[in-house]
C-alpha cells in the first residue's frame, strides 16, 4: 500500500475533525490534544511500517522545523487576541512570571537534572531551558478568546501573555547550555559573548524588528490601504505571511524571531483595535495552528508508541511530577503573592504551566547546535513531562476555568 496515500488519508481525517474538536473539548471537558496523542499512539502501534518514522533522532530537521513553525504561528495568534495594551503596570503579572517564575524554574530544573538525575552540567542547563517556557500552542483552553471578546479574566490574560513572552525570553538559556557545553569540552565558547550577543543583542533585535514590523503592517492594513484601493485587503492570510516574514528577517540578522513575532502581533493588534479585521487575522492563524497541531500531536503519539520513553527511570518520572506539580505552581504563586488577585487565581496561574511544542523545539534546537550527552534521556524526560502536562492540564483546564468564571 502506498505510504503517501495513507498519510494523506490520516492527515485529511485529522484535519477534518479539527473543525469540531474545540466544541467537543468544551462539551466533554477534555482537551482535544489528548485525543490526537492517543490517535497517534494507536496508529503507530497498529501499523508502524506504513507510516514515516516519527522519532526525533531519525528526522531531526523535521522535528526542529515543524515545532518551530507551529510555535511562531501560535505566537502571532496569541498576540493578536490580547486586547490589553502593553504597559509595565498592566502587564505586571506576566512580567513577574517571566522575571521570577521562569528563571527559578530553570534553576530548579538544572539543579535537579545535575544532582538528582546525574546529567552533565551542559545537559542539565539544556533541560532547564527546554522546560522553562509555558506553551502557547497547547494552552488554548486557559487563554483569552478572540479579539474584542470583552471577557476580562486576569488568570487567562496572565497565562496568555506569559506564553507569548517566555517562548522568546527562554532562548538565551538554550544558548547558555550550548556555551557551557562548548566551554567544558575545550572548544570555542565565551560567557561574555553569550551575555553580549545571546542575551542583549538578540533580545533587543527581536523587540526592535517586531515593533517596527508591527507598526509597518498596521500602517499598511489600516491607514495606507484607506488611501489606495489596490492595497486594500481583508485576507486572514496576511497574519501568517507577516509571521513568516518577520521571523525570517529577524533570524537572518541573528535576533530572536519568537520575540519579534509576538511583539509584531501585539503592536499590530492596537491599530484600530475595534476593527473586525483583527478577528479574521486571528481566525486564520488559529485554523492553521490547529491543522499543524493535530499533525504534530499524532506524530508525538507515534514517538510514544515507538519507544521514546524507553530510557525513562523512576527518577525521571519523579523529576517531571515534582517540576509540574510543585516547582512551577510554587514559583508561580510566589511571583504573584503581592498581587491583588484572589489566592485561587494565583494558584490557577501557577498550576497551569503547560509544557508542549515549545519544549520540543528548544531541545531539538539545542541538540542541533551541540552534541550534548544523555540525548536519549533528555528526549525521554521532556516527552514524559509533555505527556503528563497534556493529561493533567488537559483534564482539568475546562472545569477549573469554568469554576473561576463562576466565582468572578
Amino acid at each position: 500500500m502506498d505510504q503517501y496515500l495513507i498519510i494523506l488519508v490520516i492527515l485529511g481525517a485529522a484535519t477534518f475533525s479539527v473543525a469540531w474538536m474545540p466544541k467537543i473539548s468544551k462539551k466533554t471537558g477534555i482537551s482535544y490534544s489528548i485525543f490526537y496523542v492517543a490517535t497517534g499512539f494507536l496508529l503507530y502501534s497498529l501499523a508502524p511500517d506504513f507510516l514515516p518514522d516519527p522519532l526525533p533522532e531519525k528526522s531531526p530537521n523535521l522535528t526542529l522545523h515543524l515545532s518551530e513553525l507551529i510555535v511562531i504561528i501560535s505566537l502571532m495568534g496569541t498576540g493578536i487576541k490580547i486586547d490589553r495594551k502593553f504597559s509595565f503596570r498592566s502587564w505586571s503579572s506576566p512580567l513577574k512570571l517571566i522575571g521570577f517564575t521562569m528563571l527559578l524554574c530553570i534553576a530548579a530544573a538544572t539543579a535537579m537534572g545535575y544532582y538528582f538525575l546525574g546529567l552533565s552540567l551542559a545537559s542539565a542547563v539544556l533541560l532547564g531551558a527546554t522546560l522553562a517556557p509555558t506553551d502557547p500552542v497547547l494552552a488554548s483552553d486557559v487563554q483569552v478568546g478572540p479579539p474584542n471578546e470583552g471577557v476580562k479574566s486576569e488568570v487567562k490574560f496572565a497565562l496568555t501573555s506569559e506564553a507569548g513572552l517566555n517562548d522568546g525570553v527562554a532562548f538565551p538559556f538554550t544558548w547558555l547550555a550550548i556555551t557551557v557545553g562548548l566551554v567544558l569540552s575545550g572548544k570555542e565558547g565565551s560567557f561574555f559573548e553569550w551575555f553580549a550577543v545571546d542575551v542583549i543583542y538578540r533580545i533587543a533585535a527581536g523587540i526592535l524588528i517586531g515593533y517596527i514590523s508591527g507598526k509597518g503592517v498596521g500602517l499598511l492594513l489600516f491607514r495606507i490601504s484607506k488611501k489606495y484601493e489596490i492595497l486594500r485587503t481583508r485576507d486572514g492570510l496576511v497574519a501568517v505571511a507577516a509571521t513568516l516574514l518577520v521571523y525570517g528577517i529577524t533570524e537572518i540578522v541573528h535576533g530572536y524571531g519568537f520575540i519579534a513575532v509576538f511583539i509584531c502581533a501585539i503592536t499590530l493588534r492596537h491599530f484600530e483595535k475595534e476593527h473586525q479585521y483583527h478577528d479574521k487575522l486571528h481566525s486564520f492563524t488559529d485554523q492553521i495552528e490547529r491543522l499543524l497541531l493535530c499533525l504534530l500531536l499524532i506524530i508525538f503519539g507515534g514517538t510514544l508508541a515507538l519507544g521514546i520513553l524507553e530510557p525513562l527511570t523512576w527518577q525521571m518520572i519523579l523529576f517531571s511530577v515534582v517540576f509540574l506539580l510543585i516547582v512551577r505552581p510554587l514559583f508561580g504563586w510566589l511571583a504573584l503573592s503581592s498581587s491583588k488577585m484572589k489566592n485561587i487565581e494565583k494558584f490557577a496561574i501557577g498550576f497551569f504551566g503547560i509544557r508542549g511544542m515549545g519544549s520540543i523545539f528548544y531541545l531539538a534546537f539545542g541538540i542541533s547546535k551541540f552534541n550534548f550527552d544523555h540525548q536519549d534521556e533528555l528526549w525521554a524526560i521532556v516527552s514524559f513531562t509533555i505527556v503528563l502536562s497534556i493529561l493533567i492540564h488537559g483534564l482539568t483546564a475546562t472545569s477549573v476555568m469554568e469554576n473561576l468564571k463562576e466565582k468572578d
